[in-house]
């Protein structure tokens, strides 16, 4: 399994943005899909974004679409999550996700795949 670490996080007034990083060295990172969760206290954990080499596909939660986007960069080996316009709501440990475990679903979303590669987690806070 490929070692995660997530960055980036911190404190942020509402409406402002973050940009989280997911980095794993030493292998390939999501080569079938890759996926960032969140779980704010109280809550279970929720799927936030997520790309799939499978479907292919790129899939938000609706409360994150048109807010947060997910992105690659090969070369680095990162997959970010650009979030903007960030809400009280947000608050959350933000997690990245790799190695979904067979069988897949061409078609289903990958925000519905069973990850098995998980990073320790950075907290978002936004308070004013």
């Amino acid at each position: 399994q490929v070692p995660l670490v997530e960055s980036g996080g911190g404190m942020v007034q509402p409406g402002g943005s973050l940009r989280l990083s997911c980095v794993a060295s030493g292998s390939t990172l999501g080569r079938y899909a890759i996926a960032w969760f969140r779980q704010a206290p109280g809550k279970e954990r929720e799927g936030v974004a997520c790309i799939s080499r499978i479907d292919p596909s790129t899939r938000y939660a609706d409360s994150m679409k048109g807010r947060f986007t997910i992105s690659r960069d090969n070369a680095k080996n990162t997959v970010y999550l650009q979030m903007d316009s960030l809400k009280p709501e947000d608050t959350a440990v933000y997690y990245c996700a790799d190695d979904p475990r067979p069988p897949f679903r061409a078609g289903s979303s990958c925000l519905q795949y069973a990850y098995t590669s998980w990073g320790q987690g950075t907290q978002v806070t936004v308070s004013s």
